[in-house]
């Protein structure tokens, strides 16, 4: 052992939810160390990697895996970090570097709908949050003053205070949607972390169209700034040091947080409160690896639930050709939606979905299509210049319910630290596919409605995968059916929190991470009350 490291929160993770909860945490006047598995990386390299990269309609290709702190590659060639056990797989894809996942996410930051946390009480599926939407709505506040998060009104989730400000402007296809879908369907802007003017010394939105994989200016949060504001409060951030195992005293009180550094050194962190908000694979992943004696089956699993219940947003698409030009790929990639279907009695028979549409650029995609398909010369530039103007997508986003079946164990196979890889069990139950089918009705209308010819629906049977990982270390109130209680500390550790957005219960139908996010804080809040800190529970100020 290299290094005795000790504070009073150790955080593992400094994804956006990690580095946020250390900040508030640093804020209060405690000591936190937070331990990240890869590398601190730069705004500029990232854009470099991405400019330079060939294939640009990768998303991972800026974000390598490093051998000290593997994670899912799939581009040119899979790298198999996580082995697929399950009858349908589960290509999830996350970042393992400072900042975590969220550098190249599609920022949006939608509030669950407050039925969303009722849906055994209201539907008879799924299961109830140990909470109510009042209980969280401001700790959501709270998250979007902290991200900068602009959005409309009309999003179904009722609030106490408005957005910190207004929608990013519309871009022209949006717009065309919204005009043209406006007598059967209410096409609106999408919530997201995103500026529409300069917030917290950020410029606004210049309509790169390359929030995926990066934002090149940082009008787009993420968790390379949470860790920076971590940082700025006091929060001391290891880079490069990969968590392979808790240890406990004879109280079953965790002790101390083992970790490897590149060259495979091991290091001891203590602390007196851990926090582990890796992501909804390597947290459990990093639990189920840490066995003693006294806990063989890993930490905070006498329920046997841990890693279990892993919950996604599976989509199914139509791309099509619009009546008219439209070109898309002028402003944010993701920036509008229909959401009707998010909540109703159906929700008892299929689960809801929203319907997203997509605006990125074309020309990457159809250029390669074409090439592909042998169309050269004159030919390629008008065919290109149609699809470029002319193609359109809209995607659904669906629900799907939490399963204990669908799981992330520890598989045989181990990764280059020697460390066991995580291992999935997923499956898409008729809910789901019921979702889907009814989706395709809303599809063939929009598509209708917008003179659509040459309709391309996804492959019958195939699901994207957004890469929402949640549900795997589930909040409750009953221990043998959750791991952690509804403040996100586990029932078997009196010292262990839970962050990030494998807490979640249900997956509803909106991107985890706010949800994920407001959880967090809203733990973190408790904690520091149980604590005796004398710090409000919302309306930190800003580093």
């Amino acid at each position: 052992m290299a290094d005795r490291l000790s504070a009073d929160f150790v955080v593992v993770g400094s994804g956006i939810i990690g580095s946020l909860a250390a900040r508030k945490l640093a804020l209060a006047g405690a000591s936190v160390i937070i331990l990240e598995a890869g590398p601190r990386v730069t705004l500029a390299e990232l854009v470099a990697r991405f400019r330079n990269s060939p294939r640009r309609s990768d998303w991972m290709s800026p974000y390598p895996s490093v051998p000290w702190a593997p994670h899912p590659i799939y581009q040119p060639e899979p790298n198999n970090h996580i082995v697929q056990a399950g009858a349908y797989p589960y290509a999830a894809e996350y970042i393992r570097q400072v900042g975590g996942t969220s550098w190249h996410w599609a920022a949006h930051a939608w509030r669950n709908l407050p039925n969303d946390f009722r849906i055994k009480s209201l539907y008879g599926v799924g299961v109830d949050w140990p909470f109510g939407y009042d209980d969280l709505e401001p700790f959501y506040q709270e998250a979007e003053e902290i991200m900068g998060v602009s959005g409309a009104d009309n999003t179904g989730s009722p609030r106490q205070k408005p957005f910190p400000m207004e929608p990013v402007a519309e871009p022209y296809a949006m717009r065309r949607l919204r005009e043209r879908l406006a007598p059967e369907y209410e096409v609106v802007s999408n919530t997201t972390a995103r500026n529409s003017r300069p917030y917290d010394g950020r410029p606004a939105c210049c309509g790169n169209n390359s929030c995926q994989p990066i934002c090149p200016i940082n009008a787009q949060y993420h968790g390379g700034l949470s860790a920076d504001a971590a940082e700025a409060a006091g929060a001391r951030l290891i880079a490069n040091a990969n968590v392979y195992k808790l240890e406990h005293d004879e109280k079953g009180n965790i002790t101390a947080a083992l970790y490897y550094d590149p060259d495979r050194a091991s290091h001891r962190v203590t602390g007196k409160t851990f926090v582990v908000a890796a992501n909804g694979i390597e947290s459990p992943r990093l639990l189920l690896l840490s066995t003693s004696d006294k806990f063989p089956n890993g930490l905070a699993n006498s329920s046997d639930m841990v890693g279990r219940n892993l919950m996604d947003h599976p989509s199914t698409s139509l791309t099509f050709d619009a009546d008219e030009d439209v070109w898309l790929g002028r402003g944010p990639q993701s920036p509008s939606s229909i959401n009707v279907m998010r909540d109703g009695p159906f929700r008892s028979e299929h689960a809801p979905y929203r319907l997203d549409f997509t605006n990125i650029s074309r020309v990457d995609g159809a250029t390669r299509a074409l090439i592909a398909a042998g169309v050269y010369g004159s030919e390629l530039g008008k065919r290109l210049r149609y699809s470029a103007a002319r193609e359109m997508n809209v995607k659904n986003v669906l629900e799907v319910l939490p399963d204990p079946e669908r799981r992330i164990t520890l598989s045989s196979e181990k990764d280059e630290m020697g460390i066991p890889k995580p291992e999935a069990r997923y499956s898409i139950d008729d809910y789901t596919r019921k979702g889907h089918e009814r989706s395709q009705q809303d599809f063939q209308r929009i598509a209708n409605l917008m003179g659509g010819s040459n309709l391309r629906f996804s492959k019958e049977g195939e699901f994207a995968n957004n890469q929402h990982i949640c549900g795997t270390l589930s909040m409750g109130n009953d221990p043998r059916t959750s791991v952690c209680d509804q403040w996100g500390r586990a029932h078997d550790h009196e010292n262990l929190f839970l962050a990030g957005t494998a807490v979640l219960p249900t997956s509803s139908t909106c991107n985890s991470t706010e949800n994920g996010l407001a959880v967090a804080l809203r733990s973190v809040a408790h904690v520091l009350e149980q604590q005796g800190a004398s710090t409000s529970a919302t309306g930190i100020s800003k580093s």
